[in-house]
């Protein structure tokens, strides 16, 4: 297989013509691969992975078993299926039976369990949305997020927690969580992970912020959703033993600040746990020339930093969570391709989703950044045709990186005590080696 290769893109200081596209970008070489090793197996049964599956608890979503890999293990990178026998053997233990119309039973099965369990719950008063270019924004610090909130968008971010739990083996979360009382999930779009965790765990308190109240009305009773901003400071009156982040990248101007404010927010034990993509897309096979998608993420991230909100962060989630004092940060790696190019039941299947997930949501994430870039609405639909025909086109072998990250904030009296038995010993050994001074000769003195 060929090296991977990362997207990147020159900058574009002025806007397009009308009748043309800025010049395709350049595609860079990836800096090494040990930036996409496989990452640590995985086994559900594997007393070294028990914190993925509290003792005692038996998780709603992380049994769900949608898809195998066959190995137990987390997957390796993507392998391009150059197959062309319309007869395919799949690897990681799949096989037709793990069929699409299958994995959509039991999502479908999962949602039916939410609404059948849901309870009313008061809900934010700032429902009056910004309309632009036939797509709605939020009104509350309007202009922050550069992403609508409409219908098609809601849409788009249930497919995409869809992915997360295809690609996580059906795990909502990977923290090693044992029943937490206070439980917060911040940008939490359409809340759907925060109201199936509030299922899954019936004693949490489930809190879900975000810019905008576009949630449900019919949610658990142990859930709610206000209308927040993670940027702002975080004034919460009691910490909570778990607070999760996913799909950030997009969010914030200073997400060290973000990952700070979640930390101090945290009981002491409690867990950070943040889940987001890396950028940009990389490939398995280098793209074709004038590759419309590789123009396109180049664009994109010349945007989101010119906005102040790079989509490159992902990266520092590690180092920024350690640096804000937690614990035994772990980060595990998992890879989306962005169709199905790639070879076995699992890849197939989860390109599948992405793909869909980007042909939804494409528009949304360009409208906004591609116009600060000068970009007419006209010359952004042009573009994006382009790029729906590549998304298409499985002979281009592009992939996302996606991380999970979670650490524990320390226990005070857990430091305490690892300093005084650190004190203990080192008094036990100044005395033993005063004793034994003392008891030498006076000659050896």
């Amino acid at each position: 297989m060929s090296e991977p290769t990362a997207a990147t893109a020159a900058p574009t200081a002025s806007a397009p013509a009308s009748t043309a596209a800025p010049a395709t970008d350049a595609v860079a070489q990836q800096p090494d691969a040990q930036s996409v090793a496989p990452p640590v197996p995985y086994d559900e049964n594997d007393d070294n992975d028990g914190e993925d599956a509290p003792s005692g608890h038996v998780p709603m979503a992380s049994r769900l078993s949608l898809i195998s890999w066959g190995d137990g293990s987390t997957p390796s990178m993507p392998v391009i299926d150059d197959s062309t026998s319309g007869d395919e053997v799949y690897e990681n233990g799949g096989d037709d039976t793990d069929s699409r119309s299958d994995l959509d039973s039991d999502v479908d099965s999962t949602l039916d369990l939410g609404i059948k369990s849901t309870t009313t719950s008061l809900r934010s008063s700032i429902y009056d949305y910004v309309e632009e270019n036939g797509r709605t924004y939020h009104r509350f610090k309007e202009g922050k997020y550069p992403l609508p909130n409409d219908i098609q968008e809601q849409a788009r971010l249930d497919l995409q927690h869809a992915i997360f739990l295809l690609m996580a083996h059906g795990k909502s979360y990977m923290a090693p969580i044992d029943k937490p009382k206070r439980v917060l999930d911040f940008a939490t779009g359409t809340g759907i992970w925060a109201i199936e965790f509030a299922l899954e765990f019936p004693d949490s308190h489930v809190v879900g912020t975000d810019l905008s109240p576009i949630q449900p009305a019919f949610i658990p009773a142990n859930c709610t959703f206000e209308v927040d901003d993670a940027e702002d400071e975080w004034s919460f009156g009691e910490p909570f033993d778990y607070i999760h982040g996913r799909a950030l990248v997009s969010c914030f101007r200073n997400p060290a600040a973000v990952i700070r404010s979640a930390v101090d927010s945290l009981a002491e034990g409690g867990f950070l746990e943040l889940q987001d993509g890396h950028f940009p897309l990389k490939f398995a096979s280098p793209p074709p020339e004038n590759c419309a998608l590789v123009r396109w993420i180049g664009l994109i991230l010349e945007a989101a930093a010119r906005a102040g909100r790079p989509w490159t962060n992902t990266c520092y989630y590690k180092q920024w969570m350690e640096e804000a004092g937690l614990e035994n940060v772990v980060q595990r790696h998992f890879y989306w391709p962005v169709s199905p190019w790639a070879r076995g039941a699992y890849y197939k299947t989860l390109g599948a989703y992405v793909q869909q997930d980007l042909l939804n949501g494409i528009e949304g994430l360009s409208l906004k950044l591609l116009s600060l870039l000068g970009w007419s609405f006209g010359d952004i639909q042009n573009l994006l045709v382009e790029i729906r025909r590549d998304l298409l086109d499985t002979s281009i072998h592009a992939y996302i990186e996606v991380s999970f990250f979670w650490g524990r904030k320390p226990v005070t009296g857990e430091k305490k005590e690892a300093s005084s038995e650190a004190a203990a010993a080192e008094t036990e050994k100044t005395t033993e080696t005063a004793e034994a001074e003392a008891e030498k000769p006076a000659a050896e003195v």
